[in-house]
């Protein structure tokens, strides 16, 4: 039911054409607190027609509005206060919950906009956290609220797939790493290494610069790197989904870190063209 036009028609029955439907409709309020009631109307809008002051208006029209359908109607200062009937209010929505089940409040108010959300996010080769069980769920639940209304959520799930972390992990599955490990349990075999990694960096400080090169052949799209990242990703992506099929979590797009290597240089021109850069400590930024 529409009771700011419940109101609307209560305030018209008292006045004498001074106002329209769409007038009073326009400057209903909602009041700051709940003290205050439901919905409010300014009486110092009618000063001008009546020649009266706005509380004096509001008190007269109080006296003459019907206030059955209404907890009550009271008069605060300039404001005509509405407390709607809550007992009548609860039922009118639950029945309309129970009649029109799952389509309940849907409206087309987004006509179909498209609204990206980053959400979940989690790392290749890393367990999933509770911070990104977090805004898996709280990115699923914005989705299906903007789909209620009208509009078009694109849910990304932005990877954490690229760093030089991988330089790091590449050169520990080589070096201590078994493809049936990895294959049986993904991701917990993946953090060993990762970890044992930096346990034997300790005592041999040579493997950053090899984890460093490592890198640099990936980024420059070396064969055997670039294989084993696809796997460490791929597999790492398979866990991960095991999580969101529980979850009844789908996403539009799984483009990481990764997806925007060959993309950095046109952004960054484009950034230069709208003269949107300054140097500052030998780094360009914006």
């Amino acid at each position: 039911m529409d009771y700011k036009a419940q109101v609307t028609n209560s305030i018209l029955s008292v006045l004498n054409d001074e106002m329209s439907s769409a007038e009073v409709y326009e400057k209903l309020e909602k009041p700051k607190t709940l003290q205050m009631g439901d919905l409010a109307f300014p009486a110092f809008s009618l000063a001008k027609v009546f020649h009266k002051a706005p509380n004096q208006i509001a008190e007269e029209l109080v006296a003459k509005i019907d206030q059955t359908s209404y907890e009550k109607v009271e008069a605060k200062g300039a404001y005509i206060n509405f407390f709607l009937d809550k007992g009548n209010f609860s039922n009118e929505i639950l029945n309309e919950v129970l009649e029109e089940g799952a389509a309940y409040g849907q409206n087309d108010n987004g006509k179909g906009g498209n609204v990206p959300i980053d959400m979940s996010s989690p790392n290749i080769a890393k367990p999933i956290s509770m911070g990104h069980l977090r805004s898996t769920v709280i990115g699923n639940s914005i989705a299906k609220i903007l789909v209620k209304n009208g509009y078009h959520p694109i849910k990304d799930n932005h990877l954490g797939d690229w760093g030089t972390q991988f330089g790091k992990l590449i050169v520990a599955y080589k070096k201590w790493g078994n493809e049936e490990d990895v294959k049986k349990d993904p991701i917990n075999n993946l953090v060993k290494y990762y970890v044992k990694f930096h346990q034997e960096d300790k005592e041999h400080p040579e493997l950053d610069d090899e984890a460093r090169e490592t890198f640099k052949k990936l980024e420059e799209g070396n064969e055997e790197e670039v294989f084993l990242w696809k796997w460490f990703r791929k597999v790492s992506l398979e866990s991960f989904n095991k999580i969101y099929e529980k979850l009844g979590v789908t996403f539009d797009t799984y483009n990481g870190e990764a997806f925007y290597n060959d993309k950095m240089d046109e952004g960054i021109q484009i950034l230069k063209d709208k003269g949107l850069l300054q140097e500052s400590q030998g780094a360009q930024v914006v």
